[in-house]
């Protein structure tokens, strides 16, 4: 098992959703390491779709395991994955993260995304010649604020059309909840079966609203850990509508990689810089 410590030193710059772009994205982040070395994170299954453009040295990250040399990835796209994310680097990384909301992911990708689900593709197999010209324009520029306006532009032109009203209304209402609200109480109120509904949120988010809806109790629960307004597992697993503790037990270790105690000793140990917010909305 890999020593799991992030970078000594690293430039990093976030920029919150203009009101353009709210609701398609969560966050736009630069991130440039300034310390050689061999480091290695893990992250929670996460509830965005994120695009990475590199212009450092390639990253090595893999889906629900530690990575190997085979696993370089430079400029990508990733679907959404219901597990943990390894990601090592040489300490001379440097890109850009864009993370997509779910449905701004639909908008921005198309029916794409439900190709990128559990995946990682490259960037020109997702884009095309355009988003080797993004990639290009973004290591000329000076500074992270005119790349994040170049990506900004980017995105606004490429957007197409919107996720179905129907898909929308039950994403929102699940993440609202958290995760809680009934799948088929959800299909009911559309007025689709049960089926029709996990069909649609596969063709058009890439999950089943299932697995969606565990991975939003999770975070839920991880948030809850990270408050400290919440005494002791049990409390915590039953305030994110878990069975019991075991239950929340089992799914830190599917989400997370590993045991909620583990989970939150590395965590008080990671710089909360490298911390992603995810997508409940």
């Amino acid at each position: 098992m890999s020593e799991f410590a992030a970078p000594l030193a690293f430039d990093f710059v976030q920029r919150a959703p203009s009101p353009r772009m709210a609701g398609l994205i969560v966050a736009m982040t630069g991130y440039h390491e300034t310390a050689s070395g061999r480091y290695a994170q893990r992250q929670t299954a996460p509830l965005i779709v994120p695009l990475i453009i590199s212009f450092g040295t390639p990253f090595l990250i893999a889906l629900g395991r530690e990575p190997d040399a085979s696993d370089r990835q430079l400029s990508f796209a990733a679907g959404l994955f219901a597990g943990p994310v390894y990601v090592e680097s040489d300490g001379r990384a440097a890109c850009v993260q864009v993370d997509f909301t779910p449905l701004g992911a639909y908008s921005f990708f198309g029916g794409t995304v439900t190709e990128l689900a559990g995946r990682m593709v490259e960037i020109d197999d997702v884009l095309g010649h355009d988003g080797h010209r993004l990639r290009e324009r973004l290591g000329a520029a000076a500074c992270w604020q005119h790349r994040f306006d170049l990506i900004e532009a980017f995105i606004l032109g490429r957007l197409g059309r919107a996720p179905s009203p129907e898909i929308v209304f039950a994403y929102r209402k699940l993440a609202r909840s958290a995760g809680a609200a009934r799948i088929t109480a959800l299909a009911g109120e559309i007025g689709w079966s049960r089926k029709h509904l996990v069909d649609r949120f596969r063709s058009e988010l890439g999950l089943a609203p299932k697995s969606l809806a565990r991975m939003m109790r999770f975070h839920r629960a991880s948030r809850l850990a990270q408050s400290g307004t919440t005494r002791g597992w049990a409390a915590i697993a039953a305030e994110s509508g878990h069975a019991d503790q075991a239950h929340l037990a089992r799914e830190f270790v599917e989400f997370a990689g590993e045991p909620p105690t583990a989970w939150a000793r590395r965590l008080a140990l990671t710089d909360g810089r490298l911390v992603r917010v995810d997508a409940d909305r």
